[in-house]
């Protein structure tokens, strides 16, 4: 393989989609560095590790010479994205935009390299255009275009409202990339129209058009929607190195390689030696932790997060919880206790059915691991310490 195709599969590892791949693989083999764009909207104070998605593939293009600009959208933030929304966003004071913003430069070159990167904030150009400019800008884009997009198209059949001030989001944050002049433009895959709005735009003004690629979008600590503060389901890159880890720790051996696939700096062929030992009986525990120590050391440094794992340790698979927690003892009368009998009789829930829903929700949890298998049965002479939820704790003992 030749040096540019060595490049281009490391880009293209982990993306969903590159549009046009074809642009890309011309535009690295011409030698010069490109500028490339992603843009992160202020809505909240903290990256979380579903935002370093993005910031560990503009660390790739940076590792081959590539200009990177993390571009913070101070002004579209007062805007509010409408992406995904079935409702109008609420916009951010100018304020909320300002201080979210300064927390963001603190903290993306935890993952980036400072002297390859550019930040930016495009109310450097948006406050200078005035009204005649927006409308000229608005009059290179088309109502039915705007409906193409899903979330525009469900609202507009369902009779929901959809503000003026929605359709110029994606007219905003395309005119980015021509102010920019963006050689490529990294986005989730919800992004994607916004992303080609860009194109298009650029190809109205002259420019050659951006190559778009699009990241999946990382699952929360759920596992079901996408990792999100305001759903709870969240790491951020700023949580305590135990908490960091026992996060990591919690999360299911199927996401486990999810995880590793987008947040994790080991090789393709790493990560499929580390699936072909779980397949041989490796604990995937053990590889669970290998990820933790890797991210925590990201973020905190390798003391941290050999610390980190020593904690987990001691607290979960050695049960050293604080002295206060007694000890329940339950009789299995048959040699076994089924985990949904014995969450109930241990005063964890108030019923069977409770405890099977728990479970299948990923909320139970014994010496720290996530139970999987509500048919799972405590054998006679096991004593765990079992949690339901985050404040349901208990150490329960099988006789």
């Amino acid at each position: 393989m030749s040096a540019v195709g060595d490049v281009l599969a490391e880009i293209k590892r982990g993306a969903e989609e590159i549009l046009l791949e074809g642009d890309l693989a011309q535009r690295l083999a011409a030698g010069r560095p490109l500028r490339v764009k992603a843009g992160f909207d202020p809505t909240a104070p903290d990256l979380h590790l579903g935002h370093t998605v993005l910031l560990n593939k503009l660390r790739q293009f940076q590792e081959h010479g590539h200009e990177c600009i993390f571009l913070i959208g101070d002004f579209t933030g007062m805007i509010g994205d409408p992406t995904g929304k079935n409702v109008t966003r609420q916009p951010l004071t100018r304020d909320e935009v300002i201080e979210n913003a300064r927390t963001y430069e603190e903290q993306i070159f935890k993952i980036l390299d400072p002297s390859k990167t550019l930040v930016m904030f495009n109310s450097s150009w948006m406050n200078a255009m005035g009204a005649a400019d927006l409308i000229g800008l608005a009059a290179r884009h088309t109502v039915a275009r705007m409906l193409e997009r899903d979330d525009f198209q469900k609202r507009y059949t369902s009779g929901q409202p959809i503000s003026i001030h929605e359709f110029l989001y994606p007219l905003i944050q395309g005119y980015d990339s021509v102010a920019i002049r963006a050689d490529v433009e990294l986005g989730g895959t919800d992004q994607k129209f916004n992303l080609l709005v860009g194109r298009q735009l650029q190809e109205s003004f002259g420019q050659p058009p951006q190559v778009v690629l699009t990241m999946p979008i990382l699952e929360g600590l759920d596992g079901v929607q996408k990792m999100s503060k305001s759903l709870g389901n969240y790491i951020g890159i700023n949580d305590p190195p135990d908490e960091m880890f026992g996060k990591l720790m919690s999360i299911s051996d199927t996401l486990m390689w999810r995880y590793f696939e987008l947040l994790s700096a080991r090789t393709a062929k790493e990560i499929a030696d580390l699936k072909q030992q779980a397949a041989q009986g490796a604990n995937p525990r053990d590889i669970k932790f290998l990820l933790g120590v890797e991210l925590v050391t990201r973020f905190h440094g390798a003391a941290a997060a050999t610390r980190a794992q020593e904690q987990f340790i001691a607290r979960f698979q050695r049960g050293a919880l604080p002295e206060e927690l007694e000890t329940i003892e339950l009789a299995a009368e048959d040699g076994a206790y089924p985990i949904a009998n014995l969450l109930k009789d241990a005063g964890l829930v108030a019923s069977t059915s409770e405890a099977l829903r728990m479970i299948q929700q990923g909320a139970v949890r014994l010496d720290g691991e996530r139970v999987e298998d509500a048919q799972r049965k405590i054998a006679r002479g096991e004593t765990h310490v079992v949690q339901v939820g985050k404040r349901r704790v208990a150490r329960v003992s099988v006789n």
